[in-house]
């Protein structure tokens, strides 16, 4: 018995994007360029006519006054009154040069009148033009300002906004349907990011938090040897190493889109919290933590600025000589807060600010291998003033250290 024959196989999938079929007539789509054209050659037509119309009005009006005689005989004698005829004479010749003095002066002030009128009738024509044309205008390019509403409410990392223009298919609504595929394809991506944040979150914290357990409970046995101790040691401060870099890579990550739900912080109380924090660390490096601070308040997260707060202030104490200070200041300036934190320290060259603010970059030390830290403070701190529509400025001060000041918006 013969096999049954195999079913016909699918045609490969061409690895390409099909060529989109172009409309018969391309040429009749309703273009911006052909709306316009036809809006303001129609407008420039209508207004012509009106203008013709008018002009001729006031033209026909003028001849038929310039064509009235500007005397009258009268029982044989000639008289006037637009013209004065009394004292030419009886001859004849000077009775038609005044007559024809007459008419042309009649004839001038129809003229004179006709081009007043006429610019009166052009002024007002222009500015019924001019206002029509705005308000068409308006009209016409009213998609581009949805759009960019949307986008400034999309900077705002709204990615559930969209134009979804209606209207004739021309190039605005081209450009609203591409801006639109593109906020879908970012929508995914940050939800896929933030997914993969919060999976990373659980994944890398347990078994750390574990690895921390197991080593604290073999420390705390007293019958352990020395070397065993000691390794333990040097395997918890490892792992705490690790649980840093991790928590800062997820703040990091968390930190680099703006902040949709804010609140009143004040940076006052956020830097004595950072001051609080690290003076114990301070003493036992020998430098002295100071500061001058006013309240200013700022719309935002209080945990990422005081986070801000706390890098700035640990960095300053950690990158410093034996016997120095920190100096933590705040300050509220119209439409702005500024957070200043200032050192003593080694020299910094100007050309190295820059890449303090690098992930995984010190000055002048290995990517690896610090014990001041994991190279995230100041990237984080910068990604956290970012967000809050802020920045950091880094400069060097004069005889060695920083200082770094951080501006919020009002």
């Amino acid at each position: 018995m013969s096999a049954a024959p195999a079913p016909p196989t699918a045609p490969p999938k061409p690895t390409w994007d099909p060529k989109q079929l172009e409309p018969p007539y391309p040429w009749l789509r309703p273009t911006i360029r052909i709306r316009l054209t036809l809006l303001y050659g129609g407008m420039f037509l209508i207004a012509g006519i009106l203008l013709l119309s008018i002009i001729y009005m006031l033209a026909a009006q003028a001849l038929h006054v310039g064509s009235e005689l500007p005397f009258k005989i009268v029982s044989g004698q000639v008289s006037s009154d637009v013209c004065n005829l009394s004292g030419e004479g009886s001859s004849p010749s000077a009775v038609n040069a005044a007559m024809n003095s007459c008419v042309n002066h009649q004839r001038q002030q129809a003229l004179d009148t006709l081009l007043n009128r006429s610019l009166l009738a052009l002024v007002g024509l222009s500015v019924i033009a001019f206002a029509f044309g705005y308000a068409m205008a308006g009209r016409v390019l009213s998609p581009l300002g949805r759009i960019t509403r949307t986008a400034r409410q999309v900077a705002g990392t709204d990615l559930s906004r969209r134009i979804e223009l209606d209207g004739p298919d021309d190039e605005l609504k081209e450009l609203a349907d591409t801006f639109d595929d593109m906020l879908d394809r970012l929508e995914r991506a940050f939800t896929a990011q933030q997914r993969f944040v919060g999976n990373a979150s659980h994944e890398l914290r347990t078994p750390l938090a574990i690895n921390r357990t197991l080593l604290e409970v073999h420390l705390s046995d007293p019958q352990a040897p020395p070397e065993l101790q000691q390794l333990g040691k040097t395997l918890l401060a490892t792992n705490e190493r690790s649980e840093q870099l991790v928590e800062g890579l997820l703040l990091l990550a968390r930190s680099d889109n703006q902040i949709i739900e804010r609140k009143p912080v004040d940076l006052a109380e956020v830097a004595s919290r950072a001051l609080d924090q690290t003076r114990g660390e301070a003493e036992e490096k020998g430098v002295e933590v100071r500061g001058e601070i006013v309240p200013a308040v700022v719309q935002g997260n209080g945990v990422l600025l005081e986070r801000i707060a706390l890098n700035l202030v640990q960095n300053a104490v950690r990158y410093n000589v034996p016997e120095g200070w920190v100096e933590v200041t705040t300050e509220l300036q119209p439409g702005q807060a500024v957070l200043v934190v200032s050192n003593t320290g080694p020299v910094v060259p100007a050309y190295e600010i820059d890449n303090l603010f690098e992930p995984f970059r010190r000055l002048r030390t290995e990517r690896t291998g610090s014990d001041k830290g994991v190279g995230l403070g100041l990237s984080i701190a910068r990604s956290v003033a970012r967000a809050h529509g802020g920045r950091i400025i880094a400069e060097p001060r004069e005889g060695g250290g920083l200082v770094m000041r951080v501006t919020l918006p009002v």
